[in-house]
């Protein structure tokens, strides 16, 4: 099966291209960057095109607009990403009996107080146009028919690109104090989780007779708060004064949602997933970037 991946250079992206090593199926990546093949996925024909000269049956998803706060006053561009690119694929996936594997968030959550973990049915009451556009993007691949993946993740880091692990890791080794809110509950998720998850559904067609919405997130709950202080303990930076603070001591154009932990049992039972634990896996990834500046990045095993 040949298979296209979107947004190929970002988190999950990155970690899909080393899994996708060990797999029968030929795997396709784009992105905007170079050293990527080109696909303007806002573009339906661009993408029918693709499709037909590569005969793709699957394509997963990556791309996104994940700039929370910039997202409220970026226009157009944001709903053209997170919503109309989606449909578009989803579009080009049904009209070939195609899957179309999807990744979305926790920020489809949020303007209600949520105080057990989300699962997959309850209503999406998103704070911001980052969630919204989520939100719309979900609904245009339901209403296409394709067959397809949605998975909403949340918290999401790796040994690539920029997030808050590396964040934490940089200003805790440089700052004498930190301050981090304690008032927002999820889960952390390592990217290279993720990716052994869409590739055991795709590379062993667990997705047949499955399609849905589906939560996945390393197990486990804890605050911002706490998961900083997990980090600076693995770095071994213990002389930074990490103390706990609320959310509205930073101003911010969105509320984030203060209580995301993502309910895992659907992902668990239908496709006989073992998720791991939140701080193992930040185990993996933290001793996967003490390696990164002797050799090319590999995932930790």
């Amino acid at each position: 099966m040949n298979i296209l991946v979107t947004g190929a250079n970002g988190q999950l992206g990155n970690e899909i291209q080393l899994v996708s090593k060990q797999s029968k199926d030929h795997y396709i990546f784009t992105d905007v960057c170079e050293g990527y093949t080109k696909l303007d996925i806002t573009n339906l024909e661009d993408i029918r095109k693709m499709v037909q000269d590569n005969k793709v049956e699957c394509i997963i998803n990556c791309a996104a607009w994940t700039n929370v706060d910039k997202a409220e006053t970026a226009g157009e561009i944001v709903e053209l990403l997170n919503a109309t690119a989606p449909e578009n694929l989803a579009k080009a996936m049904k009209e070939v009996g195609g899957l179309l594997v999807h990744v979305s968030t926790d920020y489809v959550f949020g303007g209600d107080p949520y105080n057990t973990p989300c699962k997959e049915d309850m209503k999406g009451t998103p704070t911001g146009v980052y969630g919204l556009t989520k939100l719309h993007g979900e609904e245009k691949i339901q209403a296409t028919g394709v067959n397809h993946i949605i998975l909403r993740t949340a918290w999401l880091y790796s040994e690539f690109g920029h997030n808050f692990v590396k964040t934490m890791m940089n200003l805790t080794a440089t700052k004498p104090q930190l301050k981090v809110v304690f008032d927002q509950c999820g889960t952390p998720t390592y990217a290279g989780d993720l990716a052994d998850a869409i590739f055991d559904i795709v590379e062993n067609r667990k997705y047949e007779g499955n399609s849905g919405i589906y939560h996945f997130s390393n197990e486990g709950v804890c605050s911002w708060y706490d998961f900083t202080i997990k980090i600076a303990e693995l770095a071994g930076n213990t002389a930074c004064d990490i103390q706990p603070c609320h959310s509205d001591e930073f101003s911010s154009p969105v509320t984030r949602p203060a209580y995301s932990v993502l309910d895992k049992t659907k992902i668990k039972e239908t496709f006989g997933i073992k998720i791991p634990y939140w701080v193992d896996s930040l185990k993996k990834c933290m001793k996967g970037l003490s390696l990164i500046h002797i050799s090319e990045p590999t995932r930790p095993y």
